[in-house]
């Protein structure tokens, strides 16, 4: 299975988990990416990056009281830093051999699990499965901002899928949220604002 290493674990549940990586590692994923982490034989848990925060530490807070600071320092602060960046994932689902389930998996991955940013295809396959029964977990109570969320989700799958020859998956997914939270108004409109942004007429 292919696949960009972006990471490694640092902290995880069932739920989410947390990944950190070096800055120069941080052009691959965004916000909203899919992910996946290995976990033993044919196992393999996804998740979607709800967050991305980078931390400072006692170089950068000198740093930023400096004046004219030269570009290499600067460079090789972002290249060399010890302090890593972190993305939150929520679990979204698992593969277990060639089937996936948009459920959670039965463990959460270990400390130090490399982390892959998964490529078109296996977005495709994901998000392909099923009825898009892994929305449930994008709208459980977290801290995630769940309009952005689903609007940036869905976007870079739509985009995948049309690539792969489907026009509908987009539309598909925008009436089963409506399905999904026609009993949640104010969620529903956040929603539907941020995809409209997202993905424009």
């Amino acid at each position: 299975m292919s696949g960009i290493q972006i990471g490694r674990l640092l902290r995880a549940t069932t739920t989410e988990f947390v990944v950190g990586c070096r800055v120069n590692q941080l052009e691959a994923p965004g916000f909203g990416s899919l992910v996946r982490v290995p976990l033993e034989k044919d196992w393999h848990t996804y998740g979607l990056i709800y967050d991305i925060a980078i931390s400072d530490d006692g170089l950068v807070r000198q740093l930023v009281t400096a004046h004219g600071i030269d570009e290499a320092v600067i460079a090789d602060n972002r290249i060399n830093r010890t302090v890593p960046v972190e993305m939150s994932v929520l679990v979204v689902g698992y593969r277990q051999g060639d089937t996936i389930r948009h459920l959670l998996p039965p463990r959460p991955a270990l400390s130090l699990d490399m982390i892959y940013l998964c490529q078109q295809n296996e977005l495709v396959e994901f998000t392909g499965t099923g009825q898009f029964g892994y929305f449930r977990h994008l709208l459980r109570p977290t801290d995630a901002p769940v309009g952005e969320l689903l609007a940036a989700h869905i976007a870079q799958a739509d985009s995948a899928h049309k690539e792969a020859g489907d026009d509908e998956w987009g539309r598909k997914a925008a009436k089963e949220l409506i399905v999904i939270l026609r009993d949640d108004y104010p969620t529903l409109m956040t929603v539907l604002s941020a995809l409209g942004d997202a993905i424009p007429e």
